[in-house]
């Protein structure tokens, strides 16, 4: 968990910040104007681990960041707006994070998206790729199960690919589980851990909870029950918002829990496990989302899938022709542009 925002309010915007290379992170967010990139540049320009923060969309960006400018913290802000002003923002930039797209309306799967959200991520991973090859790219912009195979074809394209480096942020999905474990278990959910696995798309996520810390022990009628609302939670903010909009704010804050936990790795900091949607070799399809041990360079480890029950080897046997068939559109798009 980002324990920043855990302590009193004060103590964390207040704090004098050290200024060594360890909090020296570059990062852009491209679709910084949206209902995620706004409360996500908010939370990483609040983040001492931030030194630079540019921000990229096709409307609004100037806006944007002169208003987060403003704030009390060490993090410089610049905005870019449209293809033109993309590579600067890109320039020297050591994580890039990718909430760019349209959002689900209520009755869309995120499948539905693919169309229009596709040649997003496949125009913006180009520009990664040509600008800030090395950096780290996280992929929100949905559906993640096959928008990371299009990132990953267009690295390749370029000759750049490092599978290291480009992850599929699934962290929504661990973060839901956590917190709907706490409040049925009457537990604080910062405490609480589940591995959520699989992929990022209705029956493809997987939360582990036989591997939840603490254990705990749910009756199957339950365990059945929590795990569809963790699958269907997206469906349920989706529904709530009554079309204006799915997931924004939440997402946010999981978007920021990942890019912390992977600068704090490129810091040094040993023992950072986060899951994400990789390139894999853990399951019978070519991306799977598993808990990773992060590093310096990206993943330093793939830390499996471990023992798991009957209930959870059952719903990795039934993802499986789902997440072929979407990291295989992806592919295909890639395959197919001109």
């Amino acid at each position: 968990m980002f324990s920043a925002l855990a302590r009193p309010a004060g103590a964390v915007l207040r704090r004098s910040f050290s200024t060594s290379a360890q909090n020296n992170a570059k990062v852009a967010v491209l679709g910084a104007s949206g209902g995620i990139g706004q409360p996500l540049a908010l939370l990483l320009k609040n983040s001492p681990l931030v030194s630079r923060l540019t921000l990229y969309d096709i409307a609004h960006t100037p806006g944007v960041a002169a208003d987060l400018s403003h704030i009390e913290t060490r993090a410089t802000v610049k905005g870019y707006l449209g293809p033109e002003q993309l590579p600067d923002c890109l320039k020297g930039c050591d994580v890039v994070v990718i909430p760019a797209g349209v959002p689900r309306k209520p009755g869309m799967t995120r499948d539905d998206l693919f169309n229009t959200n596709a040649s997003i991520v496949a125009t913006l991973s180009a520009a990664c790729a040509q600008h800030c090859p090395e950096a780290m790219i996280c992929v929100i912009s949905n559906p993640v199960n096959s928008t990371i195979p299009i990132a990953t074809e267009v690295f390749k394209k370029h000759g750049v690919y490092n599978p290291n480096k480009i992850f599929g942020v699934t962290t929504l999905d661990i973060v839901r589980a956590n917190t709907f474990i706490a409040e049925l278990k009457g537990l604080d959910p910062a405490r609480v851990n589940v591995p959520v696995i699989g992929g990022h798309a209705g029956k493809t996520i997987i939360p582990l909870i036989s591997q939840c810390t603490p254990k705990v022990d749910l009756p199957q009628d339950q365990l059945t029950a929590i795990t569809g609302r963790i699958q269907e939670a997206g469906t349920e903010v989706v529904k709530a918002k009554a079309g204006a909009g799915s997931a924004t704010l939440s997402m946010a804050y999981a978007g920021a829990r990942f890019v912390f936990s992977l600068v704090d790795a490129m810091n040094g900091k040993e023992g950072v496990v986060e899951c994400s949607f990789v390139k894999s070799q853990e399951a019978e399809c070519a991306y799977f989302s598993t808990p990773l041990m992060l590093g310096k360079k990206g993943i330093e480890k793939n830390l499996g899938i471990g023992k798991i029950s009957s209930f959870e080897e059952k719903m990795i046997a039934e993802a499986i022709p789902e997440l072929k068939a979407s990291i295989k559109k992806g592919e295909e798009f890639v395959k197919n542009m001109k």
